[in-house]
């Protein structure tokens, strides 16, 4: 009764599965990762990196993803040094305090 169904879902999973290569595949890379990878070349200034993780998501993705870190770097540098996220993220850019 339950045979047919079992076997139509198992032949939609497998259409829905990449083919399997011969060489090692390579996953692709998420925008948290592009990120992490720019900002740190960008921190480098190593121009080959940067163009290299700057093809790995959109810009737009790029983007969040680089917000994402410096929003995430603030507030880990603020727990670190006991101070508003507000304090350190202006002192970071050089701003006078608030």
């Amino acid at each position: 009764m339950f045979d047919r169904p079992r076997k139509t879902f198992a032949r939609f999973l497998a259409s829905t599965r990449p083919e399997a290569s011969s060489g090692p595949r390579q996953r692709p890379h998420n925008l948290f990762e592009a990120a992490a990878v720019y900002v740190s070349a960008r921190a480098e200034d190593d121009q080959e990196r940067i163009d290299e993780a700057a093809g790995w998501v959109s810009p737009e993705a790029l983007s969040f993803g680089v917000s994402e870190l410096a929003c995430r770097a603030v507030v880990a540098l603020a727990r670190e040094r006991d101070e508003s996220p507000r304090t350190v993220a202006r002192a970071l850019l050089g701003l006078p305090s608030a």
